[in-house]
């Protein structure tokens, strides 16, 4: 009783706010209010996993099968605001958040059997070391944990790379081509891996993890993301 009674009033002086919109949130909410989540522009690619612009924009890059994102990202609209605070604002919680309730979606629609386990795209070791988490790691533990399936750091960032932002499409394949290995080749061997990550642009990096993974002779390679756009 006395413990929750200094919850309570620690709530009163600090109290938890959500990412987005900055209201305070009830008890029974988690990053999120009920109000942000309920406006999230969440897409529809998990309908169609093997058919939509995502697949298009990797075809002949790498071999995947199914390619899906949570949310439509928009230039400076609610999915950007997201991915900044991920990224930039210390909230890997709000990508596990998040994570778990894409995993939640999946479930809902029979894609709890469709991977044997969930490969996060990494970040190089100085660059995590400097933020103190990996993003996508978050998000993949996020859907693991609701999905049920394991979550393993496959790959390994060797080379640091820049960023992606203002380089064009072959630009962004140069940039990435070449700077993922695979650190446990026999836990790729006939596997339904998903390789995760924040967003999806071109889909360089998430084709140069898949060709890193696909010489070991996975059974399949799908790719989700947070959050992409056409």
């Amino acid at each position: 009783m006395r413990f929750n009674y200094w919850q309570d009033f620690m709530s009163l002086v600090f109290p938890e706010t959500c990412c987005i919109c900055k209201r305070s949130l009830f008890p029974f909410e988690n990053q999120l209010c009920r109000f942000c989540i309920a406006r999230l522009p969440r897409t529809d690619y998990h309908l169609l996993p093997e058919d939509n612009d995502l697949k298009n924009k990797v075809l002949g890059l790498a071999p995947v099968t199914k390619v899906i994102s949570y949310l439509r990202f928009s230039k400076n609209g609610m999915s950007q605001k997201i991915l900044h605070h991920i990224k930039y604002k210390n909230k890997p919680f709000l990508a596990r958040r998040l994570g778990y309730m894409y995993g939640d979606l999946l479930k809902e629609h029979g894609y709890d059997n469709c991977w044997d386990a969930l490969v996060p795209v990494p970040l190089h070791a100085k660059k995590r070391k400097a933020r103190g988490y990996n993003q996508s790691e978050e998000l993949a533990l996020g859907m693991a944990e609701s999905l049920a399936l394991s979550c393993r750091s496959l790959l390994i960032r060797e080379i640091p790379t820049q960023s992606q932002t203002n380089k064009n499409r072959m630009e962004r394949w140069e940039n990435v081509s070449d700077v993922f290995t695979v650190s446990f080749p026999k836990e790729v061997l006939d596997q339904r891996l998903l390789i995760v990550d924040d967003v999806m642009t071109t889909g360089a990096t998430l084709a140069a993890c898949a060709l890193a993974i696909q010489q070991y002779e996975p059974e399949s390679i799908d790719f989700a993301v947070l959050a992409a756009g056409k």
